[in-house]
């Protein structure tokens, strides 16, 4: 391990802000609220669909050839994994229209609404064609960039966990990469037992682990919502007068799942109805509110990954001594994705900003979409006993600034190893 990620790894301790920040390398991202602007699918955050647009991969240092991929996934598009999304907006505008309450464009939008919100609410948290679509093409993907791991056959685990989404998730990848892979033999379960790794922090409290471990927040996310949203903007444009909000739940959380609709309805409909209620303006706040959101509610518990981060080293190990394994997939959620790659600093994600206004720079929620996945893909050669590998993030070759790169994207598999037993090591299990 290098001097640096001794320094910086793994408590992040705020000391060395000034080092991360002087280094734009280490994952700062200053032109983010541009490319939310110029990006629907971006501004809609952890609802935005999958995006296919990953650049080329890096050749491997001669010599190499890929021979073990280790997975993590997203469910794929879903339905609003809350019923609140359709029964707040329900309530509310229902409540404007006894009260005359709503202008031209709320009546429009009550009237739309009304005319749409019934299958989706009975379809909560289900996952979508189009979720089952990008899981799909996925696994080609997959196929197609290391043919050398599955030509010959061989093992494949896939684990998910016990949500409906996750399991379809799961089913549609393996039915493409049993398609495009017809050699391999694919185990798969979705057991309880599984929740540690898959989704430790929604696994029930007698087999849920919790480690120990600080984590900076600049800011309360509610009190960074209420100075950050426009609310009369955006009550204007629907209400000729609001006073009826306090009595049915307040403003707060209508806007919270008006956005939420807004942000996640193109996973499941083609309609257009509700792209002019926001202005560019307030979409852009409304993201960082969201961005700030999901970094203050999901990264916090990014040492909960440990058993994550452990079983995904474990299985590689087993796969170097020649297991059989090729591929060892996992599938579950958005709070395990955001959590694991702050917990494994990717992309310079694993720094805490001492400002709200700051996090925006380090970690950004876009790259968490439906169906968003980290594959570890491990390297090796005939002359060269040093197993190598890179991290793949929605397709993309990623960065782990706290290791030393051999070529490129490729890093010595045994320094992240260290590098592991050194975060283990200092934050060790809570236990009961």
């Amino acid at each position: 391990m290098n001097k640096i990620s001794r320094l910086i790894f793994p408590a992040f301790s705020c000391i060395f802000s000034l080092i991360f920040f002087s280094i734009p390398s280490f994952g700062q991202m200053n032109d983010v609220l541009e490319q939310v602007a110029a990006s629907r699918d971006k501004a809609a955050g952890v609802e935005g669909p999958y995006r296919f647009d990953a650049a080329p991969l890096t050749a491997a240092p001669k010599g190499y050839v890929p021979f073990y991929i280790s997975h993590y996934g997203r469910h794929g598009s879903r339905f609003a994994w809350n019923a609140n999304t359709y029964n707040k907006i329900r309530d509310v505008l229902e409540a404007a229209k006894e009260t005359n309450s709503l202008t031209p464009r709320g009546e429009k939008l009550y009237d739309d609404f009304m005319g749409f919100y019934k299958d989706p609410l009975v379809n909560t948290g289900d996952l979508s064609r189009l979720g089952e679509e990008q899981h799909s093409e996925i696994a080609r993907i997959m196929c197609e960039e290391f043919p050398e791991v599955f030509k010959d056959g061989g093992l494949v685990l896939a684990r998910a966990s016990t949500s409906q989404r996750a399991i379809v998730s799961m089913n549609a990848f393996t039915v493409s990469l049993q398609k495009h892979a017809p050699k391999v033999v694919i185990e798969a379960n979705s057991l309880h037992t599984n929740l540690p790794i898959v989704n430790n922090n929604g696994a029930p409290q007698d087999v849920r682990r919790n480690f120990q471990g600080d984590f900076i927040l600049p800011e309360s996310y509610n009190s960074f919502r209420e100075r950050m949203t426009d609310y009369d903007g955006i009550f204007s444009k629907i209400f000729s007068d609001r006073g009826f909000l306090e009595e049915i739940g307040g403003r707060r959380s209508f806007v919270y799942e008006l956005f939420n609709l807004w942000a996640g309805y193109h996973n499941y409909s083609d309609g257009d109805w509700l792209e002019d209620i926001f202005t560019k303006e307030q979409i852009l706040a409304q993201w960082e509110i969201e961005n700030y959101t999901h970094y203050a509610g999901h990264t916090r518990r990014r040492y909960n990954m440990i058993p994550l981060l452990q079983d995904i080293i474990g299985y590689a190990d087993e796969a170097i001594d020649g297991s059989g394994y090729k591929a060892h997939l996992r599938f579950g959620h958005d709070t395990v994705v955001n959590a694991f790659i702050t917990l494994i600093n990717l992309d310079g994600s694993g720094f805490q900003p001492t400002k709200a206004e700051d996090v925006k720079y380090w970690f950004q929620n876009f790259l968490t979409p439906m169906a968003s996945n980290i594959q570890f893909v491990l390297y090796r050669s005939k002359k060269n006993p040093e197993v190598l590998f890179k991290v793949l993030r929605n397709g993309q070759e990623a960065t782990l600034p706290q290791l030393q790169a051999v070529d490129g994207p490729y890093y010595k598999w045994s320094d992240f190893k260290s590098w592991a037993d050194g975060v283990a090591a200092a934050h060790p299990e809570i236990l009961p």
